[in-house]
């Protein structure tokens, strides 16, 4: 049975109190009936912060980033290592918002790929299309190119590690939202795609999670799709109280 995760992106946000206090909200809620592995992701300068206070809590955490080199002169770069000795068990690779403003190439994408999981890294890989792309009806070729030269570098063992995150670009922080039918349609191509480059098992087992403005309102009809194993959330995350609504809507 594959992993149902629920991941919260606080990208560029809460100071380090301001983390500390999202955090011991959570982990006053009780996500143990919804059978979620439920991350979170986070501002570097809070990951030790936030690990350390976790305590008992089956939370865990994510980087919002990795550099694809192990040490050296790399001016503002956290590594790989300096992750994990922090507690980190997740990063997130290839981020709509990192391709986009600090244009990140595939290329790049899939050195960092393989770097997070030389420190036995897990990885939440986001791919998806702009809404240009969309409107072409290219969405399935974007996607497809963006797991080739990005993940099929990795052998099939590797990718036990690796989760996917889809992300229409076009469904961020714009209200817009793909439907349930358009999120199952695309996450059942991207299983496809795996079992074609893998196996069957490989696909079956990759859980895919969907990132494009999940809220309280829409997660249970999202995630009762078929190939939708939970969501890689935004702005909802910085609400306890709605990040734990959408945890529970499994």
């Amino acid at each position: 049975m594959r992993t149902q995760i629920v991941a919260g992106n606080w990208k560029m946000n809460c100071n380090l109190d301001e983390s500390l206090h999202l955090l011991n909200e959570l982990k006053l809620k009780d996500f143990s009936k919804a059978e979620v592995e439920v991350v979170i992701a986070p501002t570097f300068t809070n990951l030790y912060a936030v690990h350390q206070n976790l305590n008992d809590s089956s939370i865990k955490i994510s980087s919002q980033n990795i550099n694809e080199n192990e040490e050296g002169a790399y001016t503002g770069e956290i590594s790989p290592d300096m992750l994990k000795s922090v507690g980190v068990e997740y990063v997130i690779i290839g981020h709509s918002e990192r391709r986009a403003i600090y244009n990140e190439s595939d290329e790049l994408l899939a050195k960092k790929a393989t770097a997070a999981l030389k420190h036995d890294l897990k990885i939440m890989f986001c791919i998806g299309e702009m809404l240009d792309q969309r409107k072409a009806d290219k969405h399935f070729d974007v996607v497809k190119d963006q797991l080739e030269k990005g993940l099929f570098h990795l052998s099939a063992s590797e990718m036990e590690n690796v989760v996917i995150a889809y992300e229409p670009v076009w469904a961020i922080g714009t209200g817009e939202t793909a439907s349930p039918e358009q999120a199952q349609e695309i996450h059942e191509h991207i299983r496809n795609v795996l079992a074609k480059k893998y196996n069957q098992n490989i696909a079956d087992q990759t859980s895919i999670l969907y990132g494009g403005s999940v809220k309280p309102n829409n997660a249970k009809e999202i995630f009762a799709k078929k190939d939708v194993d939970g969501g890689l959330i935004g702005g909802a995350s910085l609400d306890a109280n709605s990040f734990a609504e959408i945890v529970m809507s499994f």
